[in-house]
């Protein structure tokens, strides 16, 4: 099964965010930062790289979309959705999502759009029909990748949602923190790729000037990961990573 983990950047790099996913013949795409609408899906085609024009090229049959926030546009007239998405190529045999902290908001007032800090932090998990659950989280944002005690919080939750399922896991996600904080001790029952391989950063030098790995994938113990990559494709902000997992 092979696993694309990549925060879309709200599909901004046109055309080649699609054409990446669609190469690379993933099985499962876990996504943070992406967009999508159910009332001006089409104009917002002509800006970004949409949840359903990605889904429609690169042939994925299964979705589930957590909106974090919804924003209004065209004078109120339209609204799309900013949050996680998982992609599979394999049928879904359940989906849940579970919020993590934060309440779902809809921006009306451009004004304050880059400082709404009060939306949702949600967790997404999809049960393949392999029997491999596959979770998705966008972490909890500090300026330091370290974090703070509200990121703890987060992922005691999200870590609770992952052992409430017995299947082998594999868990996704931007989480907003490195590997030596704190919060990643609440994930220790399962093995993070980003620190086995030595990871030391995930950005892309396009808007960041420090390193910092906070992209992860982790797998439980009970299930073997193969060809680990990390990959700087003009797709995003934040690099791909890419893993080949079995059972």
């Amino acid at each position: 099964m092979k696993i694309l983990q990549i925060n879309g950047w709200t599909g901004r790099i046109k055309d080649g965010l699609s054409r990446f996913i669609a190469e690379g013949e993933y099985d499962v795409v876990c996504m943070q930062e992406a967009i999508w609408s159910d009332d001006c899906n089409e104009f917002l085609e002509l800006y970004v790289d949409t949840v359903d024009k990605i889904q429609r090229e690169a042939g994925y049959e299964n979705v589930s979309k957590a909106s974090n926030y919804g924003t209004k546009i065209l004078r109120n007239n339209a609204q799309f959705e900013i949050g996680n998405v998982i992609l599979s190529k394999i049928p879904f045999a359940s989906v849940e999502e579970r919020n993590i902290l934060g309440q779902y908001t809809v921006v009306t007032d451009i004004s304050n759009y880059k400082n709404t800090k009060d939306h949702s932090y949600t967790a997404q998990k999809a049960v393949l029909s392999n029997g491999i659950a596959v979770v998705n989280y966008h972490g909890y944002w500090q300026k330091d990748p370290i974090g703070n005690e509200t990121t703890i919080q987060c992922m005691q939750r999200v870590a609770k949602f992952i052992k409430e399922d017995f299947r082998p896991t594999v868990m996704c996600g931007d989480l907003n923190i490195v590997c030596e904080s704190p919060a990643m001790h609440e994930l220790d029952f399962m093995q993070d790729l980003i620190q086995i391989n030595q990871i030391k950063t995930t950005l892309r030098n396009i808007r960041f000037i420090k390193d910092v790995a906070c992209d992860h994938i982790l797998i439980t113990n009970d299930l073997r990961a193969e060809h680990f990559t990390t990959i700087n494709a003009p797709i995003s902000d934040h690099m791909a990573l890419t893993v080949d997992i079995s059972h």
